[in-house]
């Protein structure tokens, strides 16, 4: 029998994707998702269970059902503005949903977990590129439940024997190269979607929000890893937890960033098409450059990107993009 793999959010952007490599592993995925976010057309390779983190009984019924080996958990609010002028929605969802998870798993006696963290919980970094060990200072609710969750997870890890890896993303980008699933986000916050859709014309311009940070064109840098590479490094760290029991807390990037000038002019050349832009003021809390140091994934789960150059991120994204939004683009 195969093991099984209880995935949080399965229906959204990443989940779909680690659910589609975690079946390549030989795995089965359980899909676990409200679908307030998340798609059902997305869950390709494993049973939809519909349900929420705030509902016991639910999660009992999961457990007893599937009896799954692991969590990996994507279940989140992960809308940095709405977590400020909402942060009692992120708090009570984010930490309170992870909470009740944590105790269901206690109950049925499964003691892995893959939590998907953030680079977020690092705040205005004072080194580049960001080692784990870089103290956290979040400056959002958003990057707080995050951290939140780290803290309760490390708490449950000595209290109760639980074991995890906290995956902190940089910036997931792109989509699944056989063009089986992507993002697919309302409202679309990301930068790469957003420039795809000026491209298109389905939107006027796209925003440059600020163009004198230090940095060598002016705007602001990041890392940007491909969604399969994601995918990858949550099938590795199961086979770690599988392997080591050891908990960890890790940096998904690639170590190197593009501005978003770069990002501009390879739309432009992906698609043949010149990117309407207009040049705004900075964001408050944007710091100039979030690149990871990415030595400690590669060392502990034998990972490194193989997807996450910028022009097979934009081809791959310009792809899905087309398909499932943008039907008269060329």
């Amino acid at each position: 029998m195969t093991a099984t793999i209880l995935v949080t959010g399965g229906a959204g952007y990443i989940g779909s994707h680690t659910c589609k490599a975690l079946s390549a592993r030989g795995l089965t995925p359980v899909t676990f998702d409200n679908l307030v976010y998340g798609h059902p057309d997305l869950v390709q390779w494993g049973p939809l269970e519909k349900g929420d983190l705030a509902d016991p009984t639910a999660l009992d019924t999961v457990f007893e059902r599937y009896a799954p080996r692991a969590v990996i958990h994507f279940a989140a609010y992960a809308y940095v503005g709405e977590s400020v002028s909402d942060p009692a929605r992120y708090y009570r969802n984010n930490v309170c949903g992870t909470l009740n998870l944590l105790d269901a798993m206690r109950r049925h006696g499964c003691r892995s977990i893959i939590f998907s963290s953030t680079c977020a919980t690092y705040g205005i970094p004072s080194a580049v590129p960001i080692p784990e060990n870089h103290p956290q200072r979040p400056i959002n609710p958003y990057g707080r439940s995050k951290l939140f969750i780290e803290h309760i997870l490390e708490d449950y890890r000595q209290a109760y024997d639980m074991r995890y890896v906290a995956l902190r993303y940089f910036n997931a980008a792109g989509a699944d190269p056989d063009g089986e699933t992507g993002e697919d986000h309302d409202p679309e916050p990301h930068l790469i979607p957003s420039v795809l859709f000026a491209a298109a014309g389905k939107r006027s311009h796209v925003d440059i929000f600020g163009t004198d940070y230090p940095t060598p064109d002016g705007t602001a840098v990041r890392d940007y890893i491909h969604v399969s590479d994601l995918a990858d490094a949550h099938v590795r760290a199961f086979d770690h937890l599988e392997r080591t029991a050891a908990s960890e807390c890790i940096n998904l990037g690639t170590g190197t960033g593009l501005s978003v000038r770069q990002i501009i002019d390879t739309v432009s050349n992906v698609t043949g098409t010149p990117v309407p832009f207009r040049e705004a003021e900075r964001r408050p809390g944007d710091p100039p450059e979030l690149v990871a140091e990415p030595e400690k994934a590669r060392n502990l789960l034998g990972w490194q990107s193989r997807h996450s150059d910028a022009e097979t991120i934009i081809r791959t994204a310009w792809n899905w993009h087309r398909k499932r939004h943008l039907h008269n683009a060329k």
